[in-house]
């Protein structure tokens, strides 16, 4: 390897700057055996490289953009363990850049600034193109985040970003703006399974060389619990593998379910307490109950609590659904919802758990409306946004009522309130908003089917009312 590649570049300081194009394309630095297995196995090219096959199949956007070195600045969104890292340095790689890695956690402006200088050195010495790889690129700030703009844009460095988080929340929009950002998900089981029959079989960087013998309920047991993350996966199997004694008469090494379990104390959830994992999650019981699944709504209480959500958070949330979901369909949906989050509130995990579930079921459960939640959100619109109707005199308090009436603004008759109870039924015709506004128009659904009736008899003797001379209230 030529080692004036790495002599030569202007001072960078520690921790970039770490690879050249023939570092990159030479022997794998990475085979230190002193390295973890999952940075061992990280793939050397595409052929390697497992999952995300909706951004890197054939054909697919960024594989071409890979394949034909066209593209200026990439974002690598999705959960830890997916590939983000591997997938920057294959690219600069596959392009024969030099590659220098940043981490959003540990540099600074400083240290960005001598990453771009080091670029711009290579670039006008050796016309070498420079990719600058930003982990965690959402922990820089502001400022941190626009230095980087300008060298972008002049094509100083080619920008790659990785982040858990989402990039048009979490990342500047004119960063955001000017680069491809791609989505990667979770590896699926298939995935998982993949890597670690390669990690078994690998005699280089896995444990090939090892008399191992590896459980197909295990495997199973590893895949599962890791949840999408190759690094958990691979770090718990190595934990296995290493710690795991040889058979004193065949010197196998046999990983079993038993030492498989032991290696994963708890199974790895993706959720983040301020991230997607938990925004995601909401959503999806949130959507669970308004859609009358109880299944689903279970399933997901029980990833938020088993992740460690805030279970006040949870109750609040149940409470509004059995407002704006179920209303006035089913009104004793509110008093479980609130019955529940008191409840959470004195007694507190673990038996948190039964309210919350009892509440989440009764809102799946029950006859939906949102009838009365659009009908508020239709008012607060005309508030907002047309002309404030005024009271009418007979809903006036009394003083009102007199000063309107020795300023001659109404008459007395227009400023009498009939009071409901005196009639039969407790109701009597009456005007009580201007111009004949309809916000609440209920269903058939559930109780509300009574209301929707009532109130249909209710409004027709109105209607009725207003057919008689004289008579030129113009709405109950």
């Amino acid at each position: 390897m030529d080692d004036d590649l790495f002599t030569e570049a202007p001072e960078a300081g520690p921790g970039f700057a770490s690879e050249s194009a023939a570092g990159l394309n030479g022997p794998d630095l990475r085979l230190d055996p002193t390295m973890p297995l999952a940075a061992r196995m990280r793939p050397r090219d595409l052929s390697e490289y497992v999952g995300q096959g909706h951004i890197l199949g054939e054909g697919r956007l960024l594989r071409r953009a890979i394949e034909a070195d066209r593209f200026t600045s990439l974002i690598f969104y999705g959960p830890p363990g997916v590939g983000k890292t591997s997938l920057a340095e294959l690219i600069a790689r596959r392009t024969q850049s030099r590659f220098i890695n940043l981490s959003g956690v540990e540099s600074n402006v400083a240290e960005i600034r001598r990453a771009v200088e080091a670029a711009r050195q290579f670039q006008r010495t050796r016309n070498e193109v420079t990719t600058l790889f930003v982990d965690e690129i959402h922990r820089f700030n502001k400022s941190q985040q626009d230095v980087l703009l300008p060298h972008i844009e002049r094509g100083t460095v080619r920008f790659i970003g990785a982040t858990t988080h989402n990039p048009y929340f979490y990342i500047n929009s004119p960063l955001v703006s000017r680069s491809q950002v791609f989505q990667l998900e979770p590896l699926t089981p298939d995935d998982l399974a993949a890597l670690l029959s390669a990690a078994v079989d690998d005699q280089e960087r896995g444990f090939g060389k090892k008399p191992l013998i590896v459980h197909e309920d295990a495997a199973r047991f590893l895949v599962t619990m890791c949840d999408g993350d190759a690094r958990k996966l691979l770090t718990s199997f190595e934990l296995a593998v290493l710690t795991t004694e040889p058979d004193e008469t065949s010197g196998e090494i046999v990983i079993d379910l038993a030492v498989a379990e032991d290696s994963i104390q708890r199974k790895s959830v993706v959720y983040d307490a301020d991230g997607d994992g938990h925004h995601d999650t909401i959503s999806a019981f949130i959507k669970s109950m308004r859609g009358c699944d109880p299944d689903a709504a279970l399933y997901w209480l029980a990833k938020m609590l088993y992740a460690g959500e805030d279970i006040r958070f949870i109750a609040r949330r149940i409470v509004i659904a059995a407002s704006e979901d179920v209303g006035m369909a089913d009104s004793n949906a509110l008093k479980v919802a609130v019955a529940a989050q008191q409840a959470v509130e004195f007694i507190g995990m673990p038996e948190a758990r039964i309210p919350l579930a009892h509440a989440a079921v009764y809102i799946a459960t029950a006859p939906k409306s949102n009838r009365a939640y659009a009908g508020i959100n239709a008012a607060m619109k005309d508030v907002a946004e047309g002309r404030t109707l005024a009271v009418p005199p007979h809903l006036r308090t009394r003083s009102r009522k007199k000063i309107g009436g020795e300023s001659g603004a109404f008459t007395g008759e227009e400023a009498t309130y009939l009071y409901g109870h005196d009639f039969e039924e407790g109701f009597v015709p009456q005007s009580y908003l201007p111009e004949g506004r309809v916000y609440y128009e209920p269903t058939t659904n559930g109780m509300e089917q009574r209301v929707a009736e009532r109130l249909d008899y209710w409004r027709k003797q109105f209607h009725e009312k207003q057919s008689v001379p004289g008579n030129d209230s113009t709405a109950i």
